[in-house]
């Protein structure tokens, strides 16, 4: 899904999702959870500290930078 794609499919603007990439400003509750959402709706999953994936993908270790 690209910029675009996601900033429809969540209703925010494609800056928007632009300046959360570029880490120039956090997201505020309204557009995490519709960004959240779209990403869910889109087949994404979030996993819960502990949680293991339960086939291909990625996901992010606590607190260690790669």
């Amino acid at each position: 899904m690209d910029q675009a794609s996601l900033a429809r499919a969540a209703n925010v603007s494609r800056n928007t999702i632009v300046s959360f990439e570029k880490g120039q400003r956090a997201p505020n509750a309204n557009n995490l959870g519709a960004i959240k959402a779209a990403l869910e709706t889109a087949g994404v999953d979030f996993l819960e500290s502990g949680e293991a994936a339960s086939g291909a993908g990625v996901a992010l270790r606590g607190g260690e930078a790669d």
